[in-house]
C-alpha cells in the first residue's frame, strides 16, 4: 500500500498544539469589517480549536504534520 500524503491544504490552515489538539482560525476576517463590531473583530483574532466530530477527519488528512 503506498504511503499516505499530506493534504497540502489542511496543513496550511491547522497547527497541532502541545497537547496533541489542532488550532484553526476563525472565518469572517478578510473584507466588509465596517459592519462587524468591535467585540466580534477582537474574538475572530484568537484561534479556535477544532471540534471533536471534526478532528478525526483533520487529523487523518495531516498524517506526518508535526507542528
Amino acid at each position: 500500500m503506498p504511503k499516505m500524503k499530506t493534504h497540502r491544504g489542511a496543513a496550511k490552515r491547522f497547527k497541532k498544539t502541545g497537547t496533541g489538539k489542532l488550532k484553526r482560525s476563525h472565518a469572517y476576517t478578510s473584507h466588509m469589517f465596517r459592519h462587524k463590531s468591535q467585540k466580534q473583530k477582537r474574538k475572530l483574532r484568537k484561534a479556535a480549536i477544532v471540534h471533536s466530530g471534526d478532528f478525526k477527519r483533520i487529523h487523518q488528512m495531516l498524517t506526518y504534520k508535526k507542528k
